[in-house]
């Protein structure tokens, strides 16, 4: 089984240590239990207990510090940092919360220069610290280029720095808030530390209204010098955007915890409940939509997991990942909301009860897509990979599953951000003839129907600047993608091909409501339409296999869990 179930966690972990991790985090919310998880969220209360827990058992230290910097079970390992944001997110986003920030906060350290800084990070991790990363402001949100947070420089060689950051996790406790900025008399950008308990460092307020401290924050003639500034220029830069290509990642990972989690809670609930004569899951419509989200919530592993996959195996002549980590953070994260809502029409008004944990996955699942860049911002990457992806492969070694021990250093030694463009894949057409099944051939022709509708019909300037128009033809490529590395996972997993099929089932009907709404938009031409016309599409009907995910799979996944009280 795919899914994480925490009363069966025999994950084949290469190590005892990531055992060891693994187990004593579920342990550790499993005593909380439900009634007290529910409590905290209710009231707010700031997760000391859990942080108190990660400091003990030096968890952040061992996940997040390089093994050139710490002891000898220390390393930045993608794989098992993954299984890590699976489990936080199964039991609560605020407790994702602090350890995706931190993965933030300590990216432009682990990527710069500076090594006196790095050894104190990593001290700071053993001690049980958790970071932030000073990157968004109040009026730019997360647009670099129109950052106000200025380093001035005086004249004994050191710094005073003045501004405001907004929208900051661990703000309020982070002995090392990685800063990013401008020197006021070059523009030139820099990140540099500062800490939360300095004089000159005022805490304004906590921005949201949640468990979370997400912090408003303002440098008041902050002194800084030299040895306190991590990376200057095009290094910082680069540090920026390199770090959010990192830590997007993770949002992914936090929605199929959620998903995950909030599916068992539903199905227990909706398997051992009658209402007119029938349990509620003998009604077609609430088979159909659990057959759904399950199928969605297993996409969404495999896809995500095969991206892992190819952030471990990156070097400089193969950036695929950077592709594949906006995928996660836009796709996986929106078919997260997707599986909520599919629940949620289930289980109707239970899903608002304040004892349940479904109450806290219907908020919380809404903000992953707006975390880190917003959906359209994602799309907008994805597209300039278009080009590449459909009519230019490249010749890649194949890639197999990366669960092995190791450190990820490339991702601390990523280079130049800049050449997009030129990134080139692998063919897709190769894992879309792994299998032959009736859906998959549906969507084999929805996807040749697009490239034709790309070479037949290209969007013209206008089109191409037109952010409306994008989006949609962005959902489509994306599904390719989407489709793509499942498909690559389904393999090495050895999923079942009637699963596949009823994953391709949604697939098919996903693409023709995008390319619906492409060809209605205002712009669109008479020549595209025709190809669009097209693509709008029926999944095959198998009743046959329907019935075999029902039975074998969603009926087996009935009372398996359920938190401890």
């Amino acid at each position: 089984m795919i899914l994480l179930n925490p009363n069966r966690h025999n994950r084949n972990y290469k190590d005892e240590k990531s055992r060891e991790i693994m187990l004593k985090t579920i342990d550790f919310f499993e005593r909380k239990g439900k009634q007290k998880l529910k409590e905290d969220d209710r009231n707010r209360v700031w997760y000391d207990d859990f942080l108190k827990f990660i400091k003990e058992n030096e968890i952040f230290y061992n996940l997040l510090t390089p093994e050139q910097y710490g002891d000898k079970d220390c390393r930045w390992d993608t794989w098992r940092n993954c299984e890590f944001n699976e489990i936080l997110g199964f039991y609560g986003l605020h407790y994702w919360y602090t350890w995706q920030v931190s993965i933030l906060g300590l990216g432009p350290i682990w990527m710069g220069s500076n090594e006196a800084q790095k050894e104190r990070a990593a001290r700071l991790l053993k001690d049980g610290q958790v970071f932030a990363f000073g990157l968004s402001e109040r009026a730019h949100g997360a647009d670099v280029y129109s950052t106000e947070m200025t380093l001035t420089p005086q004249a004994d060689g050191t710094y005073l720095a003045n501004g405001e950051k907004y929208y900051i996790g661990n703000g309020n406790v982070a002995e090392m808030v990685s800063t990013f900025g401008k020197v006021a008399d070059s523009d030139e950008y820099a990140f540099f530390v500062a800490n939360y308990s300095h004089k000159n460092y005022e805490l304004v307020k906590n921005v949201v209204n949640s468990q979370s401290y997400v912090a408003d924050f303002i440098l008041h003639d902050y002194p800084i010098s030299e040895s306190e500034i991590l990376s200057r220029g095009q290094e910082a830069w680069d540090c920026a955007l390199n770090t959010v290509n990192v830590g997007k990642y993770n949002l992914g990972w936090a929605s199929i915890g959620i998903c995950t989690h909030a599916f068992y809670e539903a199905l227990n609930h909706a398997a051992n409940r009658t209402l007119y004569g029938m349990k509620v899951t003998d009604f077609p419509h609430v088979k159909q939509m659990f057959v759904d989200a399950y199928s969605r919530l297993t996409a969404m592993k495999l896809f995500a997991l095969r991206a892992s996959d190819y952030i471990r195996t990156a070097s400089a002549e193969d950036r695929r990942y950077l592709l594949y980590t906006p995928t996660v953070k836009m796709k996986v994260t929106t078919q997260g909301e997707e599986v909520i809502n599919l629940l949620w029409d289930v289980i109707a008004a239970k899903g608002f009860e304040r004892d349940t944990y479904f109450e806290m996955a219907a908020r919380d699942i809404r903000a992953l897509p707006k975390l880190e860049g917003t959906v359209h911002v994602n799309i907008a990457l994805i597209v300039k990979f278009m080009a590449n992806f459909f009519f230019n492969p490249g010749e890649y070694a194949p890639v197999g599953r990366q669960d092995q021990p190791g450190n990820d250093d490339f991702l601390f030694d990523q280079g130049p951000t800049k050449g997009l463009g030129k990134i080139r894949f692998h063919d897709y057409a190769e894992a879309y003839n792994l299998y032959e099944l009736p859906n998959l051939a549906v969507f084999r022709e929805q996807t040749a129907l697009l490239k034709s509708f790309l070479a037949g019909a290209t969007p013209d300037a206008d089109q191409q600047r037109d952010t409306d128009f994008l989006l949609s033809l962005g959902e489509m490529f994306t599904l390719v993608v989407y489709g793509q590395l499942i498909l690559e996972n389904a393999k090495i997993y050895e999923m079942e091909e009637p699963l596949i099929d009823q994953i391709f089932d949604f697939m098919v009907r996903d693409f023709s409501k995008f390319a619906l709404t492409l060809y209605s938009k205002a712009s669109t031409s008479e020549a595209q339409m025709g190809f669009l016309q097209q693509m709008i599409r029926k999944p095959a009907v198998d009743h046959d296999r329907f019935k075999k995910i029902w039975d074998e799979h969603l009926l087996a996944l009935k009372d398996i869990y359920e938190m401890n009280p």
